[in-house]
């Protein structure tokens, strides 16, 4: 815990304050006193035990607030959060112990039977007053991630420095394209305090997703089939992981109560980064995280807290001299070694575009209508992919090796009926049909392809008529007469 002088006259008044609100009562009774944080952006609310009974000491109520910071509970200058296994009466005689989680008030505000905090710092010590403990607490959030289905559980410090030099390098020269949330941010991306102050270590989660499903390279190579990404053929991984992560999170609660936030791909976290210093892989040169044991088929998750917990060291990079993914991207947007252009990238053409594909990658993208694994599948560790047993990653609806024309068939009806709850949901029915024209574009000219466009000819969806009309020239059909 971050060590302070003796209250000043500043913490002498929240002393004050707190009294004026009449807390005493409280402390002959025993309540529990809810207290209201204003911290930063976040409200958290504290349910402070018996403990506080002596930090706040009621025999110092008579003396002057500077004299009485200095009196028997104010001793150790903090409110104890933690359970105060002493009577009462033990109490009284005792410091609180420097090994506790404390508040430092610097403005207090009452209001009745609660208390609202401005501007105040949480921090923890070693709360179990031994770095073993620490290192006790760490092994068994690794055994627990593993109970809850994932496969491998790290952790690391905040620092991410040389990350964020390289991801203002990469926005500079405008690599991600339309995804105006990768610096919209500010810093609260590359220094985890910035998004949930008081963070002191992440710990990072991953889980293996590959499905039972269609074999990849047979849909690739079929272009009258669709190909989606294989992590999108079932549920939404959002929730799943979501879900695990405040499992994991509420079990170190219970352990050790702690400042915590989840994260699953859904806020301006440098998830790989903070991976690869939590010693979970490193970073390929498609700029995905590679593990020995498993590949790059998998999901990554965080929790923020603010426990000091031991980190785990950062291991090798095994890529060597292999340019197999960079090779393989059939629209070369890896444009160097750990470096993705994402404008150029079929993920993002295909998910985060919301306008018209560039005509350039059109027919670079094939048939892969949601997403692309080509960098993956011919990386040489993913031999070691490991397939994952969990239900909600499974294939939903024959997406693993539907057709084209049938998928271009769905209404918008079916579309939000059978993408309900999976990440294709997101993209919405306008650009489903925007990507599933471009690859019947470039697809084979046979009958079911060709009627399966001109059924689309004079689309209600501005978007699709475009993609449509490209997708018959590329088989030399000319418009029909009426079209729009």
């Amino acid at each position: 815990m971050r060590e302070v002088g003796p209250f000043d006259q500043a913490y002498a008044v929240a002393f004050k304050i707190l009294f004026q609100a009449r807390f005493k009562k409280f402390f002959c009774m025993g309540e529990t006193i809810k207290i209201k944080v204003i911290y930063s952006n976040s409200r958290i609310f504290i349910r402070f035990n018996q403990g506080i009974s002596w930090a706040l000491d009621p025999a110092g109520e008579s003396q002057p607030p500077q004299q009485a910071a200095g009196k028997r509970g104010f001793a150790c200058t903090q409110v104890a959060l933690q359970e105060n296994a002493q009577t009462v009466g033990q109490a009284g005689s005792q410091a609180c112990p420097s090994s506790q989680r404390g508040v430092f008030v610097w403005q207090v505000q009452a209001s009745g039977r609660l208390a609202i905090m401005f501007r105040m710092s949480v921090e923890h010590d070693n709360p179990s007053g031994s770095q073993g403990d620490l290192e006790s607490l760490a092994a068994h959030i690794k055994t627990w991630g593993q109970e809850l289905g994932f496969d491998e559980v790290g952790i690391a410090d905040t620092g991410l420095a040389d990350s964020e030099a390289g991801l203002a390098a990469w926005l500079e020269a405008g690599c991600q394209g339309q995804m105006d949330y990768m610096y919209k941010h500010g810093v609260k991306r590359s220094r985890p305090d910035a998004l949930l102050p008081g963070t002191r270590r992440v710990i990072s989660a991953r889980m293996s997703y590959l499905p039972d499903a269609e074999g990849s390279l047979e849909v690739l190579g079929d272009p009258v089939k669709a190909y989606v990404s294989r992590y999108a053929l079932g549920r939404d991984y959002h929730k799943v992981l979501r879900a695990r992560l405040q499992k994991l999170a509420d079990r170190i609660n219970g352990a050790v109560p702690h400042i915590h936030r989840v994260f699953v791909d859904s806020a301006p976290v440098m998830e790989v980064a903070l991976a690869e210093k939590a010693g979970l892989g490193w970073r390929g040169k498609h700029s995905l995280l590679l593990s020995r044991r498993a590949g790059s088929f998998f999901f990554l998750g965080e929790i923020y807290t603010d426990l000091p917990l031991p980190v785990d060291g950062p291991v090798d990079d095994h890529c060597g001299r292999c340019t197999s993914c960079i090779e393989a991207c059939p629209t070369g947007a890896i444009v160097a070694p750990y470096r993705v252009d994402a404008r150029r990238c079929i993920s993002y053409l295909t998910i985060e575009l919301k306008g018209a594909i560039p005509e350039e990658f059109r027919p670079l993208i094939g048939n892969r209508i949601y997403g692309c694994d080509d960098c993956q599948l011919v990386c040489p560790w993913n031999r070691f992919a490991r397939h994952s047993d969990e239900p909600d990653f499974s294939p939903r609806h024959g997406l693993d090796s539907a057709e084209l024309a049938v998928l271009f068939a769905w209404t918008e009806k079916e579309f939000l009926e059978f993408t309900a709850g999976s990440p294709i949901y997101r993209i919405g029915y306008e650009r489903w049909l925007r990507n599933i024209a471009v690859a019947l574009g470039n697809a084979p000219r046979v009958p079911a392809v060709i009627r399966a466009l001109e059924a689309r000819i004079n689309d209600s969806l501005p978007l699709v008529r475009e993609h449509v009309t490209w997708a018959l020239r590329q088989h030399h059909v000319p418009p029909a007469e009426g079209t729009v």
